[in-house]
């Protein structure tokens, strides 16, 4: 009996001096192979959390939801934390849909997204960060891995990132992404990360996020009102041309799309008196790009409703449409999806002056199309996100 009890005592005495000199520990270089594996496994799952930007000139909350599918089938939610307001993004096999369920508004479009582009609140977007910098520092605390490493967005002053990792599921907790000068600039805390999620068949289809929307008053659908798009300005001179559809962005509704002919307006059907055209505070962007400056602001109207255009000039040049829209439900071409922060944009066109680029994006509950021939992408970003946080003037 005493001499089990010695050996007993060796053997512990053995493994306080193995930790002591921190064998068993798990290096940067273990965990990432154990990163790649989770990630080759395509395995699902579920996450929700917070997300705070200083990009603004006041920092902004929202609540972010994220789910992704063995499909590679994407849902992501951002919600306003102050106004109450949600913005869906969804991929599934008919594409990629940008959703704002309260507006009953819809943007459709074949993308690869996000395969191509990081996004903050992915998994893949971090695990594939931490893996590709080999320059990567690497730290531990009591329950988590810390790895910084580069950071790779479209938004270029987003320069590094702080991740933490989970020690036992590899699950982000934490990100610090900051700038240049280690100010951070957008930070998520994860409350809740889950692997192997299970989600119903119409989980990610775009009918159910749009029709589970609990609104807060009765709003028309897409076939209760007519989708029409007039009185368009030219990317990069004119005060306007003639725009059925969304031409301008190669849009078609999805009405119009389904019948090959251009949808026009019913005189014989009367709006619901929710649906009548809203005045629109005109919203200034805070930063333009160097030597740009306003050029003028004039009331125009999208199919029935208001808007404002402003046009500015100088090194680049570009106009900029402001609308609170109608329910409406629209198709556009191939494009890419930018990461605005506060929520996401939607490019399309190639910048050039026979197909303007242009960025479309709504935010509290106004629709915003910026046209371009000249600006280069990373511009038309400090710029849309420039509106975020300013008031209707």
């Amino acid at each position: 009996m005493r001499r089990v009890t010695w050996v007993v005592a060796v053997v512990m005495c053995v493994a306080l001096v193995l930790a002591g000199c921190g064998m068993g520990k798990k290096d940067a270089g273990s965990i990432v192979k154990d990163l790649d594996h989770v990630m080759g496994k395509s395995s699902s799952y579920q996450a929700s959390g917070s997300m705070i930007l200083n990009t603004g000139q006041q920092p902004q909350e929202y609540q972010v939801e994220v789910a992704f599918s063995p499909e590679h089938f994407y849902r992501i939610s951002l919600t306003n934390a102050t106004k109450d307001v949600t913005q869906i993004v969804l991929r599934n096999e008919e594409g990629v849909f940008v959703l704002t369920p309260h507006l009953k508004k819809s943007f459709r479009f074949q993308s690869d997204w996000p395969e191509n582009q990081g996004q903050v609140y992915l998994f893949q977007s971090l695990a594939k960060s931490i893996i590709a910098d080999n320059d990567r520092q690497f730290t531990t605390d009591k329950d988590a891995y810390v790895f910084d490493v580069a950071a790779n967005y479209q938004n270029e002053q987003l320069s590094r990132q702080k991740i933490w990792l989970n020690k036992k599921t590899l699950a982000p907790a934490q990100v610090q992404v900051s700038d240049a000068n280690q100010n951070v600039l957008v930070q998520v805390n994860f409350t809740n990360f889950e692997f192997d999620t299970k989600f119903d068949k119409d989980y990610f289809q775009m009918e159910r996020n749009m029709t589970s929307w609990n609104l807060q008053q009765t709003m028309p659908t897409s076939a209760d009102v007519a989708v029409t798009d007039a009185d368009h300005p030219a990317a990069t001179g004119g005060k306007s041309v003639t725009d059925k559809n969304l031409s301008a962005t190669g849009g078609q509704s999805d009405q119009s799309k389904a019948t090959g002919t251009t949808t026009k307006p019913d005189a014989t059907k009367t709006a619901p008196a929710t649906a009548k055209a809203q005045s629109i505070g005109i919203v200034e962007p805070y930063y333009l790009p160097k030597d740009v400056v306003k050029q003028d602001i004039s009331d125009m109207k999208l199919g029935e409703d208001a808007a404002v255009l402003l046009r500015y000039k100088g090194k680049y040049s570009f106009n900029l449409i402001e609308v609170r829209p109608q329910a409406k439900s629209v198709s556009l071409p191939p494009g890419d999806i930018v990461d605005l922060g506060f929520t996401v944009g939607v490019i399309t066109g190639n910048g050039s002056k026979d197909e303007p680029r242009t960025l479309t994006w709504t935010n509290d509950g106004v629709e915003f199309r910026m046209f371009t021939g000249d600006m280069p992408v990373n511009e038309m970003i400090q710029v849309a996100m420039a509106t975020d946080g300013q008031s209707g003037k």
